[in-house]
């Protein structure tokens, strides 16, 4: 060979070198997989991945729960509690007190009669007499339909005694405005609620008389 040909072959030889650097940089090869890191099985699971039902980790949050929502509860009554006030009395047990009360209160009145000296309370016991006779006798019809017992007659109480007129009357309002106070709330708790249809009706018929006396009563108390 001659020496430029030698010459002219080294240049090339050198270009080649020069340039191939640019070129590897220029084309893009994939690069290699990485491998796959291995898991480290020393270090503790997270709480997610070992959940599983029933787990024990889920108790305190359940109870947590369970603390923080709002329960609605019923308190049974109370060993012992009474009866509301008014409770109507059974229909026989109604119709002995009733006919019990207004006897009595017949017998108090016609028994006081000769006793009293204030007009007022003379035309207060005449109507007295008057009014309960005439509801006995529809108790007592009543009771008699229906089968039910009436309690056997009484001998009459004595009037209250006193000392002087204005003493006996001071007494016997009393005891009259007593009398009726009670007979009021039984017939208006009868009239409410009692069990036969047609003890209710002659309640609620009977009753505005009675609350008639007690008003009447009570105007005329010293």
């Amino acid at each position: 060979m001659s020496t430029r040909n030698s010459g002219v072959a080294i240049f090339l030889i050198l270009a080649a070198a020069a340039a191939a650097p640019a070129l590897a940089a220029s084309l893009s090869f994939p690069s290699e997989p990485q491998p796959t890191p291995i898991p480290d099985t020393s270090a503790p699971a997270p709480l997610l991945d070992s959940w599983s039902p029933g787990s024990a980790t889920l108790v305190p949050l359940m109870a947590a729960d369970a603390q923080a929502a709002p329960t609605t509860q019923v308190d049974p009554p109370a060993a012992g509690t009474s009866q509301p006030t008014g409770k109507p009395l059974d229909d026989i047990t109604f119709v002995k007190r009733a006919t019990e009360s207004g006897r009595k209160e017949v017998a108090a009145a016609r028994s006081a009669l000769p006793q009293l000296r204030s007009p007022e309370l003379k035309h207060m016991a005449e109507m007295l007499v008057q009014d309960h006779t005439s509801a006995n006798a529809k108790l007592s019809k009543l009771a008699e339909a229906k089968g039910w017992p009436l309690p056997a007659p009484q001998a009459d109480a004595p009037p209250p005694s006193g000392t002087s007129s204005g003493d006996f009357e001071d007494k016997w309002t009393a005891e009259m405005i007593a009398a009726h106070e009670r007979s009021v709330t039984m017939y208006r708790a009868q009239a409410q609620a009692g069990e036969d249809q047609d003890l209710r009706k002659y309640a609620r018929d009977t009753l505005p008389t009675i609350e008639h006396h007690l008003t009447e009563l009570k105007k005329l108390q010293k």
